[in-house]
């Protein structure tokens, strides 16, 4: 008795999971291309001030591309726990900086945002966060540069 009443919960479990599954909807890449009154160095330089402080970890993969690994959403001693038991979002950045003449930069910023909202699921696309968009992040780099 006590084993069919398992059996019939884990059934409605894996069955209530799966009823929940359906296609990934798909996002549009949030990608913002400019360029920039002002010159390659101090564009790299305000990119990386800016994500850095926006809480990555920025990495040179040559002269031209900065990457940085995903951002700490949620900060603390339990955040992995919550992570994994309530969900949350994540977020990593690629920028291209690219001379376009001696006094201009063309930038380009890639964000790439991903969800998750329970124990049971995958980490999958979602649209981006508005405090970690590439539009606030040109904002940002903007300000920086003290450029409106």
């Amino acid at each position: 008795m006590i084993l069919s009443i398992r059996m019939a919960m884990l059934a409605s479990l894996f069955a209530s999971t799966l009823a929940c599954a359906g296609p990934a909807m798909q996002h549009e890449p949030d990608v913002i291309d400019v360029t920039l009154p002002a010159p390659v160095d101090r564009v790299t330089t305000a990119v990386v001030q800016v994500l850095t402080d926006g809480g990555y970890d920025v990495d040179r993969k040559d002269d031209q591309t900065l990457t940085t690994s995903y951002r700490e959403e949620i900060p603390g001693p339990w955040d992995g726990l919550l992570r994994w038991r309530f969900g949350t979002g994540r977020s990593r950045v690629e920028a291209n900086v690219t001379p376009a003449t001696e006094q201009s930069t063309r930038l380009r910023l890639s964000v790439q945002y991903e969800g998750k909202d329970g124990l049971f699921t995958q980490w999958a696309d979602s649209p981006t966060a508005l405090p970690q968009s590439a539009d606030n992040q040109l904002r940002l780099i903007k300000n920086a540069l003290n450029i409106l």
